[in-house]
């Protein structure tokens, strides 16, 4: 491919709900613009863009991909998004990359929730948004649903510039709302000029619409508009770019993947009318000093690439997507990374289409590209001239919420299991892993049971590594609630020096964290050498409580009298008789279990209120109260932590995927004596005797 300017350089992002149709719209592009000899089909499992295994498999794009073709003397680079909620940091990524993010709307299911997070991801971002209404050769379809659904959801700037015309459930025409010309498709994307449908009931409306958004875009073009004035093709030319770039005009679409109806359009518009590199790369950063400052897209000027995703294969290696935001990237460049300071060898450029990979020489402003084997980037990385070092705000990805203990199926896989997580925690930030100190478990956190899936599926089909799954366990606490004095002796008699040790001790509860110990000694009666010997046995003795095995907490104990014997006492007795005092004192202390409290955030539509208020009174949580958030309401809650496990599926499903939630452990209380059976069964300390 060569190489093109920067203001011929268009990047788009398709988005939207799952199942909508993205990544076959994907095809159809690239199809009709010939840079694929066939049109690929999902079902199928030959797409250019769901290249991944797992995603022929589940017939679902699961990772950001990206291809290009070329239409109009004009470079487009397609970022195909994944639409499911648990994938969602593929959207974060490639919106990064994107100068405009067509959202695409089936015309059966009309505007979901997908439709709607991916708008509001891309308007807070600074991008133009465009929707595309697929599916519109479906029985099912009907295009003007979708745009009143869409002008009540985004507003007036939301305008038709083409039509579909429909009759008895088939297309018979799409009609160019500008121009009022009409085409008819022979089945493979080929079109002809037909004369006007009659009863077009949306075209004056669109065409009203359409000459008030270009009519926002300038003052002039105001006053000519009110003055009933036609606008010329230059000034109708220059008001869809400037309306476009500013969002004051969203243009919608509409078309078939299947029969290529309406392709032919979608491509003049992208290629013509969406805002390229240049208009969409002037981004806000940081210099050396911490000084805001602006990077514009400059072909001439000092290197900065940013990366915007990062995937780890152990076959190919690292593979970093990076977008130019200035300057040129050549093969023997030796930028810094503004993260580590550390210069970095580039070495070899690659344009991608699909799993396609195509060398290139040099890479300009505003362009997209892959950089193999760079060793310590990672995702979000600059990598900039070493005079003109600058930073750019990582955009915030979704957090994980959704917990999975995982452990190897085979001995000795253990630290590959580590070695391979980190490799997917690099190229996927809403994944994070860590191994539990308490409870010796390895767990993933995702953003939904399909994500854990696919982590699980990822480490046999490319670490060969099998891997069993659990719930991860919940760490509770014990403690005690009344004062008790009890005796610990420790008598031992070897034949030689015999071991001897005699505290009394009183045990009682406190408000701080742990052990808290004391002495009040009089007389002699313990050595004070032997005090730190007795600490250090409680210490041990506090890591397994004598209820179910989970370590104690607010526990003070009082060494007040003993006894020692001058030769046979040492460190290692009076550590015996301590643990001895604590195994008998605290069965007679009233212990009881404490499980781990924390502090729910839940940001939902309002219309959702009461059945997550319903629902976390099932969960033994406390409503704390609720505040407006937008549009939205933010519920405040204390939860039981061991009743969060499935609140991720639950609250996508009550919002149908509008809901988000952080919950952060705060406390440990009381766990109701009812409950405290089936947790003292499923202890790991019992498990372990067993």
């Amino acid at each position: 491919m060569k190489t093109y300017p920067s203001e011929a350089i268009k990047n788009v992002m398709l988005a939207g709900h799952g199942g909508s149709g993205k990544t076959s719209l994907a095809e159809a592009l690239l199809f009709y613009n010939k840079s694929t000899d066939r049109l690929g089909k999902v079902a199928d499992g030959n797409t250019v863009m769901d290249s991944d295994p797992e995603e022929i498999k589940r017939l679902s794009s699961m990772s950001l991909s990206m291809s290009s073709f070329e239409a109009k003397d004009r470079k487009i680079n397609l970022l195909d998004a994944p639409g499911s909620f648990d994938f969602a940091g593929g959207m974060y990524e490639g919106v990064q990359a994107a100068g405009t993010v067509l959202i695409v709307v089936s015309g059966k299911s009309g505007v979901t929730p997908g439709a709607e997070i991916a708008y509001e991801l891309a308007v807070s971002q600074g991008k133009s948004v465009a929707f595309f209404v697929s599916k519109i050769d479906s029985e099912s379809a009907d295009f003007n649903k979708c745009f009143r659904q869409l002008r009540e959801k985004f507003g007036v700037a939301i305008c038709p510039v083409v039509i579909p015309h429909v009759v008895n459930h088939k297309v018979e025409a799409i009609v160019n709302v500008l121009h009022s010309q009409a085409y008819a498709y022979d089945g493979k994307g080929n079109s002809h000029e037909i004369d006007l449908p009659e009863g077009l009931e949306l075209l004056d409306e669109a065409r009203q619409t359409l000459q008030e958004a270009i009519a926002e875009t300038s003052d002039e073009y105001m006053e000519k508009f009110f003055a009933g004035e036609e606008f010329t093709a230059d000034e109708i030319r220059n008001g869809l770019n400037l309306g476009i770039a500013a969002n004051k005009l969203i243009p919608v679409f509409c078309g078939s993947s299947t029969t290529l109806e309406g392709i032919d359009h979608l491509t003049h518009y992208m290629a013509v009318y969406f805002p390229s590199a240049v208009h969409k790369a002037v981004i806000k950063g940081t210099d050396e000093k911490g000084e805001t400052t602006r990077i514009p897209c400059d072909p001439n000027g000092p290197l900065a690439v940013h990366v915007f995703k990062t995937v780890a294969d152990p076959f190919i290696g690292k593979l970093s997507y990076v977008k130019v935001l200035r300057g040129k990237l050549t093969a023997d460049a030796s930028p810094v990374n503004s993260r580590t300071g550390e210069p970095e060898r580039i070495g070899k450029i690659i344009f991608l289409k699909g799993k396609k990979q195509e060398d290139a020489k040099e890479v300009v402003a505003g362009d997209i590209a892959a950089l193999a084997k760079l060793g310590n980037v990672q995702t979000g990385d600059i990598l900039c001239a070493p005079d003109c070092v600058v930073k750019v705000p990582m955009i915030p990805f979704p957090n994980p919420t959704m917990g999975l203990a995982i452990s190897a199926k085979n001995k000795g896989d253990e630290g590959k299991i580590a070695g391979a997580l980190q490799r997917l925690c690099e190229e996927d930030l809403t994944l994070s892993y860590t191994v539990n100190n308490e409870t010796h478990e390895q767990v993933i956190t995702g953003l939904g049971d399909q994500h854990l899936d696919m982590v699980i599926s990822k480490l046999k089909s490319k670490f060969g590594l099998d891997v069993e799954t659990a719930t991860p366990t919940v760490p509770y606490r014990e403690t005690i609630r009344k004062k008790v004095e009890v005796q610990g002796r420790h008598k031992k008699q070897t034949g030689g020096h015999g071991q001897f040790g005699d505290v009394w001790i009183r045990f009682e509860p406190c408000e701080e964290e742990g052990l808290v110990f004391a002495e009040e000694v009089f007389g002699g009666s313990v050595p004070r050498n032997f005090f730190p010997a007795v600490e250090k046995g409680l210490q041990d003795a506090i890591k397994r409580g004598v209820i179910a095995g989970y370590p104690v907490v607010g526990l003070k104990a009082t060494l007040y009298d003993g006894s020692y014997h001058p030769v046979d006492s040492s460190e290692m007795s009076f550590k015996m008789a301590a643990s001895i005092a604590y195994k008998t004192g605290l069965p007679q202390a009233s212990p009881v279990l404490l499980e781990p409290i924390g502090i729910l955030k839940a940001v939902l539509p309002d219309s959702c209120t009461g059945d997550l208020m319903s629902d976390i009174n099932k969960r033994r949580g406390r409503i704390l109260g609720m505040n407006p958030v937008g549009k939205m309401q933010e519920i405040e809650a204390e939860v039981p932590m061991s009743e969060m496990n499935d609140f991720t599926t639950v609250l996508r499903s009550m919002t149908q995927g509008r809901g988000k939630f952080t919950f952060e452990f705060i406390r440990y209380d009381q766990l109701p004596a009812h409950l405290e059976k089936d947790v003292i069964a499923n202890a790991p300390g019992r498990k372990d005797e067993e």
